[in-house]
């Protein structure tokens, strides 16, 4: 069966735009400060990786879509057959524009919406067509703890060519998002908004966050042993997240549970931004140090890098190198983890760090699970 009609696509332009900064979001007050502090777009770029890939793949479909600069322009571009059926009245667009744009959408009998962004757009695209058309989210947001995303741009336009071509299942996904004013306070309160239909094929869709349940004697053991095998003239940097949080207090380092803190002799950083972050890579490969990146995978997602860490730029992360970076989790995490994913927005990067990788997982305890960059 081969589904027939147009397909939407939504474009929000100012989604991810406060990740490598560090901002944990865009909403409200963060728009402002990212753009004050020089932020440079991502969503589009992540739209970009998903035409360029449904353009590869061979897809052919009329798309309806939103003017500039929430998609036309990228449709046009890549020479997809397109029609205009929304014209926001500003270049700064609010969420009022995705939601009438997705109605307008709707009421043109479109067959599913491919939006990009991260959960509060999710949020706004369910607002308006409910359960009544299926969606389909490219990741391009800060945070991603909804089960409507793609893994990578690239996996949803395999997933919509399998829509087209009626080799995907529709499936209820949760729709979930957080208070990001209180997420930057360190506070993660996950919320369930509602839920939407979403298509889905093989593993090319991620889970919902799970809740954090941190095992007070694991975490001890992880940080003990991290801190009494650590190199004293190294530099570590600390990621986000409460269980790399309790390894980082445990170096004497004091972070916030969304930031990027780092730790060289006896100078403590916190909130680090992609700039900061790659001036003391630098700095330490200059002084023949060696770097170390401790991370934790996300729980019952998987993802190691690409979601609620993009302060850790492509650029920075080669420098690092794989073999600079220790991943920490409980056993339990772990255990719902078929393996890790990463989604850097730099392909050849997500290479690099795909294959095996050991995971500290108690005091002189590891594991080993595969990455994977789909």
């Amino acid at each position: 069966m081969h589904v027939s009609g147009p397909i939407g696509f939504i474009l929000n332009p100012i989604a991810g735009m406060g990740g490598r900064l560090g901002l944990g979001g865009t909403d409200g007050e963060a728009y402002k400060i990212a753009l004050s502090r020089g932020a440079q777009p991502w969503s589009p770029r992540r739209a970009e990786d998903f035409l360029l890939e449904a353009k590869r793949i061979g897809i052919s479909a009329l798309f309806l879509s939103c003017a500039y600069p929430m998609g036309s322009t990228l449709l046009d571009r890549h020479g997809f057959s397109h029609k205009v059926v929304y014209m926001p009245a500003s270049p700064y667009t609010s969420r009022e524009d995705t939601i009438r744009a997705a109605k307008a959408m709707e009421r043109r009998g479109v067959k599913l919406i491919v939006f990009v962004g991260g959960d509060g757009t999710a949020r706004d695209v369910v607002e308006a067509v409910d359960m009544r058309v299926p969606i389909l989210g490219i990741p391009a947001g800060v945070k991603m703890f909804s089960s409507v995303f793609s893994i990578t741009p690239r996996a949803a336009a395999r997933v919509l060519k399998e829509f087209l071509l009626g080799g995907s299942r529709l499936v209820e996904a949760e729709i979930l998002d957080i208070d990001e004013e209180m997420y930057r306070r360190g506070v993660l309160n996950v919320r369930l908004f509602g839920y939407a239909l979403v298509p889905t094929y093989g593993d090319l869709i991620q889970a919902s966050k799970s809740p954090s349940s941190l095992l007070e004697e694991e975490v001890e053991g992880i940080a003990k042993w991290l801190y009494e095998n650590r190199e004293p003239d190294a530099l570590y940097i600390f990621g986000p997240g409460s269980t790399v949080k309790k390894v980082a207090e445990y170096f004497g380092l004091k972070k916030g549970l969304i930031t990027v803190a780092a730790m060289l002799d006896e100078e403590k950083y916190d909130a680090l931004s992609d700039k900061d972050l790659g001036m003391l890579v630098n700095r330490a490969l200059r002084e023949r140090r060696r770097v170390y990146l401790v991370l934790s995978p996300i729980g019952s997602q998987g993802f190691l890098l690409g979601r609620g860490n993009l302060q850790l730029s492509p650029e920075v992360l080669r420098k690092i190198g794989r073999k600079g970076v220790i991943v920490v989790s409980t056993r339990r995490k772990l255990r719902r983890l078929r393996r890790l994913l990463v989604d850097t927005g730099d392909p050849s990067v997500d290479r690099m760090f795909s294959g095996y990788i050991r995971v500290v997982t108690g005091y002189g305890e590891e594991t080993v699970i595969s990455i994977s960059s789909h």
